[in-house]
Order: structure tokens, then sequence, then C-alpha cells
């Protein structure tokens, strides 16, 4: 099974950028998924960006132009880099991964591995 431990969260004012990282401890496949979900208190966990070993990205358009999602293969990593933060990218923010995949999907019930969450909190 694949453990994935995520870090970088923490509280910042609107306009600041916060770096998340996520480390997984082994894949299983040579093509798999990765992606980052939110989740804000009373609705749904919502997919906002994903990488897969191809090098293609996808992102939800709420962020798309603000966050970045990166890939280092030598130490298993997926980072996401987050600028221009707004009150409304408050939420626990969680890493998953779906392995032996040919390509991502942006919905949690694609990803068996996921992480334990990080929050992150922006104030106005």
């Amino acid at each position: 099974q694949v453990r994935l431990v995520e870090s970088g969260g923490g509280a910042v004012q609107s306009g600041g950028s916060l770096k998340l990282s996520c480390t997984a401890s082994t894949h299983t496949s040579d093509h798999y998924c990765m992606a980052w979900f939110r989740q804000a208190p009373g609705q749904e966990r919502e997919g906002i960006a994903s990488i897969h070993t191809s090098g293609t990205t996808d992102y939800e358009s709420s962020v798309q132009g603000r966050f970045t999602v990166s890939r280092d293969s030598a130490t298993n990593t997926i980072y996401l880099q987050m600028n221009n933060l707004k009150p409304s990218d408050t939420a626990m923010y969680y890493c998953a991964a779906e392995e032996d995949s040919w390509y991502c999907v942006r919905k949690a019930r694609w990803f068996p591995n996921w992480g334990q969450g990080t929050q992150v909190t922006v104030s106005s």
C-alpha cells in the first residue's frame, strides 16, 4: 500500500503564497496519477490539481493560473505551489495517488490512497 505524507500547510494572509509537499512511500507502478484535493467544512472534497507520470497536469478552474502542481520523481514527491491565495482557498488539503493509471480523473472516488491532510487558512 502507498503511504502519503503531506506538509507545508499554514496560515497566510490574502494574496500570500504557500507550497505544499506530498511524499509517497513507494509507487507500485511506473505510470500513476497523483492529485491534490481540498475540503472545506460542510463541503464536498474537490480535486483541484492532478499530475500524471506522463507530465500531464490538470487544474480546477478556480485555481488555474494561481496554483502549480509539479513532481520530483527521484523523491516520489509532488508539490502544490499556491500563489495569490484567497480566503475561499481555506480548507484541509489532501494528497491522493492512483497507481497503475494511464490518465488522471480529478474525482475522489478514483483514488484509493490518501494522505492525512494539511490545513491551509487564508485570512482577509
